[in-house]
């Protein structure tokens, strides 16, 4: 059975309206089973830091809409340290033409990402229950993506080894500065805001270029 997921819903419809999606039914469900679950599971194992429902629903869906038309079709995407699935499993529900590798090393996490994926019913999405480091050299992704696991030089050190050349590695911050390496060539640098907490965040995407 779908988790009831309360006030979620108009939150879920003020974020997306706030960058200018417009999600379908069958989207706006499985964003709505997703998150209502993981309110649920919260209630009993600590998955995400939000403490209220304005967070729940920024922390967990505001990157992944400010990010998935920025994502070419068609890609292959990794999201290292996803947590209850923010962004890797929210850009999958936002755009099934993408085939999205999620990638969470604890038991409990990697638990509830199964019981999503099972509930929505959703292909293309696969869960590696390891740590990003043990994924390193593979090169197996058109874009690499990660947002609290690692520090931003040393989660960029780990996307270009992820990201085929001329791929994308996409780099989330709130205040710090956008890291430099010599493998990769900054493209985009954006700002964005949360809609319901007004966390101010930046994307900054850069091209593997070796």
């Amino acid at each position: 059975m779908p988790a009831k997921t309360g006030t979620l819903g108009p939150r879920i419809e003020r974020v997306a309206t706030a960058f200018g999606a417009t999600l379908d039914e069958r989207t706006r469900e499985d964003i709505a089973v997703w998150l209502g679950l993981l309110q649920q599971w919260n209630a009993r194992i600590d998955l995400t830091a939000a403490r209220t429902d304005d967070e729940l629903v920024d922390l967990m869906l505001a990157d992944a809409l400010f990010l998935a038309p920025r994502l070419p079709p068609d890609a292959r995407v990794v999201d290292v340290g996803t947590g209850a699935g923010a962004p890797g499993l929210a850009l999958a529900l936002l755009r099934p033409d993408l085939r999205v590798t999620l990638v969470e090393p604890l038991g409990k996490r990697a638990a509830f990402l199964r019981t999503v994926v099972g509930e929505v019913q959703r292909a293309g999405v696969a869960i590696e229950r390891v740590r990003g480091e043990a994924l390193e050299g593979r090169r197996a992704w058109d874009v690499a993506v990660s947002r609290a696991t690692l520090g931003p030089t040393a989660w960029l050190d780990l996307a270009v080894t992820l990201a085929g050349p001329g791929g994308s590695a996409w780099v989330l911050l709130a205040k710090d500065e956008a890291p430099a390496h010599p493998r990769a060539a900054i493209e985009e640098d954006l700002a964005y805001t949360w809609p319901l907490t007004a966390a101010s965040r930046r994307a900054v995407r850069y091209v593997v270029v070796s």
